[in-house]
C-alpha cells in the first residue's frame, strides 16, 4: 500500500516516513519546504536504503495535489503538513488559519475525488482546554488558547464532518512534547532560526550555540516548581502513527488517540538528565512565568494502547542521548 505523506520532510514526518518504509509501505512525500529542509529527505532515505517520489508542493495548490492523487494509487494519509510553532501563531493568526486548514480542505477535496477514504491527521494536545484535570484523556473538553491550537481543533473538526459525509476512516492523533532523533543521528530537530521547544534549546545551549536557557518559572505547584510535561521520543511517535494506519484501514468512523508516555517530567529533571547522559553542561537561569503557561499537564495515554496496542518504548535518557548525538552530527 502507498502512503501519502504531507509534511513529510519535517520533524516528525520524516521519522514516521523510516518508520513506514521499515514496516514494508511504499510512500509519497509531499512537503513546500517553508520549515524544513530536503536534507531530511535524504536522511530517510539513507537510512531506509529506499527511495520514493518526492514533490515540493504547497497543499494549496489544488491542481498539484490532484496531479499527485493521480499519479499514485494512494491507500492512506498521514497529514503533518501546517505551520506548528505556538508563538509565530499568535503574532500572524490569518497565515496560520489560511495555511493549516485551507490545506486541510484541499487534502479533503482531493480525497474525496479520488476514492481515498483513510487518513491519519497529526493534531496536538493544544486542543485541549487548559482547565482539564490532569492526565488528560481523550474525552476532555476541547477548546484552545492560541490560535496554532485552534487550527488544530477545527482540522479535527472539518475531518469528523468528512468522516460522517463520505464514510471514511480517520484517526486524530493528539501529541504530547515530541523530543529526541534517530538513533543514527543522521536526522532529528532542526529548527529554523531560535528553537520554540525546550529540547533543541538546551541542546544548542550545551552546544555553546545558545549563551544560556531560561527557565521560565520555577514557582509552579511542581515537585520542583519547574513546569511539568509529557515527553514522547520521536521514533516511538513514528512508530504510533505506523499502528494508527493499522487501525485506520481495519475501522470506519472518526477516533482521538493522545500519543504520549503518560509521565510528567519537570523540565529541571529534563535540564538535569542531558547533563548527567552527555556529560555536557547547560548553563540556566530562572525567568518569571510566561502567560498562559501551565504548571503541569500530561496525557492519559491508556486508550492508545487498549486499541492501537502501543506504548512508549523510549526512556528519557533515550531521548537525551539521541538529541546530542544529533546535535553533535550536524548542527555546528
Amino acid at each position: 500500500m502507498t502512503i501519502l505523506v504531507t509534511g513529510g520532510a519535517g520533524y516528525i514526518g520524516s521519522h514516521t516516513c523510516v518508520e513506514l518504509l521499515a514496516a514494508g509501505y511504499d510512500i509519497v512525500v509531499v512537503d513546500n519546504l517553508r520549515n524544513s529542509d530536503m536534507a531530511a529527505v535524504e536522511g530517510v532515505k539513507k537510512i531506509s536504503g529506499k527511495n520514493f517520489p518526492f514533490y515540493q508542493v504547497d497543499m494549496r495548490d489544488a491542481d498539484a495535489m490532484d496531479d499527485i492523487f493521480a499519479k499514485h494509487n494512494i491507500g492512506c494519509i498521514i497529514h503533518f503538513a501546517g505551520h506548528k510553532a505556538v508563538g509565530e501563531s499568535v503574532a500572524i493568526p490569518a497565515e496560520y488559519y489560511d495555511n493549516n486548514i485551507n490545506a486541510t480542505l484541499g487534502l479533503c477535496k482531493a480525497m474525496k475525488k479520488h476514492g481515498v477514504k483513510n487518513i491519519v491527521f497529526s493534531s496536538s494536545a493544544t486542543v485541549y482546554r487548559s482547565d482539564n484535570t490532569v492526565p488528560w484523556v481523550e474525552e476532555a473538553v476541547l477548546g484552545a488558547a492560541n490560535p496554532y491550537g485552534w487550527t488544530k481543533f477545527m482540522c479535527e473538526q472539518i475531518l469528523r464532518d468528512c468522516v460522517a459525509a463520505e464514510g471514511w476512516s480517520a484517526v486524530l492523533l493528539r501529541y504530547f512534547n515530541p523530543v529526541g532523533a534517530h538513533p543514527s543521528g543522521i536526522i532529528g530537530e532542526n529548527p529554523q532560526g531560535i528553537p520554540n521547544n525546550l529540547m533543541p534549546f538546551i541542546a544548542q545551549t550545551a552546544k555553546g550555540i545558545r549563551e544560556k536557557l531560561q527557565i521560565f518559572g520555577n514557582d509552579y505547584d511542581t515537585p520542583d516548581g519547574t513546569g511539568v510535561r509529557d515527553y514522547i521520543h520521536v521514533v516511538d511517535l513514528a512508530i504510533g502513527h505506523v499502528k494508527s494506519i493499522d487501525y485506520c484501514l481495519k475501522h470506519s468512523g472518526c477516533e482521538a488517540f493522545n500519543l504520549g508516555s503518560g509521565q510528567g517530567i519537570s523540565v529541571l529533571e529534563l535540564v538535569k538528565t542531558f547533563e548527567a547522559e552527555n556529560n555536557v553542561p547547560v548553563p540556566y537561569e530562572f525567568a518569571p512565568r510566561r502567560a498562559g503557561d501551565l504548571g503541569a499537564y500530561y496525557a492519559d495515554p491508556s486508550k492508545a494502547k487498549r486499541l492501537l496496542g502501543f506504548a512508549t518504548q523510549k526512556s528519557l535518557a533515550d531521548m537525551c542521548k539521541d538529541t546530542w548525538r544529533y546535535q553533535e552530527g550536524n548542527n555546528g
